[in-house]
């Protein structure tokens, strides 16, 4: 690997949506491979478990789906209905190539989606909360796609969970949500090298009302 090999490091650096559409585009053929395999990336798994045994059901959003990591681990359970949404459109092609995904849809979280309201009964996501990347302004637009009854398990940066505001917005939410809970997990195997070898990261599960 050399320098301007995309890696953790880089990723964490990020700050606007040009530098993770930049990033993206350059990692996505080298993904799961250079980073999900080689750190042994958990919380995909932990998000397809949490989902399943909290009784999920789709059609599901994923939101951030990269390279379709959470995808894989939920259909190994079994087939559900799910649709790939993510800002790098190289990433979504990665996806697609798996087939696991009804729909993949190029679109920035931070804005507006080309989604109509109520259109899911789950909302996933693994890795999409962290470094420079998505903040809790999002979760608004998630809250809005989402069905009454709708199933959430999303990961967070553990410490961004109240430095960013992330608290702050889901108690905002008030009797929006119902049967919020939230627990810490290793974000990386025990194989994983490096700085980040042992970060933790928030798994946070709730309904949409």
């Amino acid at each position: 690997m050399t320098a301007d090999d995309p890696d953790l490091e880089t990723a964490y650096a990020l700050e606007t949506p040009g530098d993770n559409l930049a990033l993206y585009a350059r990692w996505a053929e080298t993904y799961d491979q250079s980073f999900a395999r080689a750190m042994e990336f958990l919380m995909p798994g932990h998000v397809a478990r949490l989902f399943s045994a909290q009784g999920g059901q789709g059609p599901v959003l994923d939101a951030g789906a990269g390279t379709g990591l959470v995808a894989e681990a939920m259909q190994a359970g079994g087939a559900i209905e799910m649709d790939a949404l993510d800002l790098s459109q190289e990433m979504l092609a990665v996806a697609a190539s798996k087939k696991l995904y009804r729909n993949h849809i190029v679109a920035d979280l931070t804005q507006k989606l080309p989604l109509p309201d109520g259109e899911y009964n789950g909302v996933v996501s693994s890795g999409t909360f962290t470094h420079g990347h998505v903040g809790p302004e999002a979760l608004d637009e998630l809250m809005r796609v989402a069905a009454p009854g709708a199933l959430f398990v999303l990961t967070v940066k553990t410490e961004h969970f109240e430095a960013r505001g992330f608290a702050a917005k889901f108690k905002s939410f008030g009797d929006r949500i119902a049967g919020f809970s939230t627990v810490s997990l290793p974000i990386y195997g025990p194989g994983a090298e490096g700085a980040h070898k042992d970060d933790e990261g928030l798994l946070v599960v709730f309904r949409k009302t």
